[in-house]
């Protein structure tokens, strides 16, 4: 074998092979492999590039335009043999097509690794957020789903997880919906700002030969919103920036915490002590010594994960953090955390949407649980208040009231009016009627309150959103 055949495709400058450890160590094949479709896609594009400016002829575009679309077909078919002594994907398949083509050997000019992986990853960011966006709507619709059939169903609502005010079950989920909602819509940011051709910069300095960025730039469907193509404006920065890696990893961070927030009220209300909502069979799981036992494991693995996702977003900042620009190998490290993060989040939000479509709540639990008076203690203060007593005022004569209660071991309902009156001469004869759920909630008929033509409202309004 020539010294050619033996060294990799760097290797001019030097005279020895890298050593086997070093090729170990260096090695990024074994993940970026899946930016394979990306990298070819790439390639593509700047062949029709090449083509179109005259460095490639027609005939040679056309031999490597087939040996990609061959590639194409080995890696979707999981048949390319993949080579950890070329280190990466890039040389992997750079390869393969010169065992097809000699036209292969100039698909390289004009541009570096550094571009090339560069735009690989705006490639994949655009995917990845699709591909979240199209999880977070399927987690959003079973969200709606049991928003919609529980609507009206009383539950405490909780602060310092001391019960607090009445809300509903819909008007409960309805807030995960927001959240989820503004998810999505940090999706659609960063896959905008993913939308900007870093190819052409070369290493750091362009090329003199007479390449076109803005062809390439629409070839490959980085385009505003009339078709004009969008390319990065500095040739340094479009290769050693790693911002869209920090957002994309910061919003599935964003993400990640409102599904474990989701996770912990769903574990709660799974237990025997709320007994609020029954999980299916299918995501939860025993014990394996006490039979008994219905572990809402589903999603206490996804509370686990956001801690896992948020370290993926961390370890991005530290390997950015003392970096000069521009490239340095220390980023061959930024994309295991963004794959991992995109795996992780893609896999719970799936898993709460399953788990979620066949759940169901104990209307029985919820209601009684819903019933305690003092939950409508704040609904008696704004009582007073409406008779003209100011409210710091009213908030104390009714922590009196609570006090005398619970001293007598009664219900507030249960109090003599003689008591009642001696705390608070203003009390009118109808003040029990502030303890009635259903006027709770009609009085509460305003935006963002739990009232019922508030709820229907809003689920109307995600149903137009999801439906669209």
């Amino acid at each position: 074998m020539s010294k050619d055949e033996k060294q990799v495709t760097w290797g001019g400058r030097f005279s020895e092979q890298p050593d086997a450890l070093m090729q170990v160590f260096g090695e990024s094949v074994s993940f970026d492999m899946r930016l394979a479709v990306y990298d070819l896609k790439g390639s593509l594009g700047h062949a029709s590039m090449l083509a179109h400016v005259g460095l490639l002829s027609d005939e040679e575009f056309k031999s490597i335009e087939k040996g990609i679309q061959e590639l194409f077909e080995e890696v979707k078919n999981d048949s390319f043999p993949w080579k950890l002594e070329l280190e990466d994907v890039h040389m992997n398949l750079e390869q393969a097509l010169r065992s097809k083509t000699e036209a292969a050997d100039k698909l390289h000019t004009g541009r570096s690794r550094n571009d090339q992986v560069a735009t690989d990853m705006r490639l994949f960011f655009k995917d990845a957020c699709e591909q979240v966006k199209t999880g977070i709507e399927g987690l959003m619709f079973s969200l709606l789903t049991l928003a919609k059939q529980y609507a009206n169903l009383p539950i405490p609502g909780y602060t310092h997880l001391q019960r607090a005010q009445p809300v509903t079950v819909g008007h409960h989920l309805l807030g995960y919906l927001e959240s989820f909602g503004r998810d999505h819509e940090r999706f659609s940011q960063v896959s905008e700002h993913a939308n900007v051709c870093p190819l052409g910069s070369g290493a750091i300095a362009g090329t003199t030969l007479p390449i076109d960025r803005e062809f390439t730039a629409k070839v490959l469907g980085f385009v505003d919103a009339e078709g004009e193509p969008r390319i990065t404006a500095n040739g340094m920065d479009a290769v050693a920036d790693r911002d869209l890696f920090v957002e994309f990893s910061s919003t599935c961070s964003i993400c990640a915490l409102h599904l474990s927030r989701l996770a912990e009220d769903l574990i709660l209300w799974n237990s025997t002590e709320f007994g609020f909502i029954r999980l299916p069979d299918a995501f939860t799981t025993g014990s394996s010594l006490m039979p008994q036992k219905k572990n809402p494991d589903s999603f206490e693995l996804i509370r686990g994960k956001t801690g896992r996702i948020i370290g993926n977003l961390t370890n991005l900042l530290v390997t950015i953090k003392g970096l000069p620009l521009t490239y340095n190998r220390d980023l061959q490290e930024d994309k295991p955390p963004v794959f991992d993060s995109l795996d992780q989040l893609s896999q719970s939000l799936a898993v709460a949407a399953g788990c979620l479509s066949t759940a169901h709540f104990n209307e029985e639990r919820c209601r009684h649980a819903a019933s305690d008076p003092l939950l409508l203690a704040t609904d008696l203060a704004d009582y007073l208040v409406e008779l003209g007593i100011p409210f710091r005022k009213a908030h104390h004569v009714v922590g009196a009231l609570v006090t005398l209660s619970e001293e007598k071991k009664l219900s507030i309902l249960e109090l003599a009016d003689v008591e009642v009156l001696a705390v608070c001469p203003d009390l009118k004869g109808d003040w029990r009627e502030v303890f009635d759920l259903d006027r709770a909630f009609a009085k509460r008929e305003k935006p963002g309150m739990p009232g019922p033509e508030q709820i229907a409202s809003r689920v109307q309004f995600w149903e137009g959103i999801l439906q669209a």
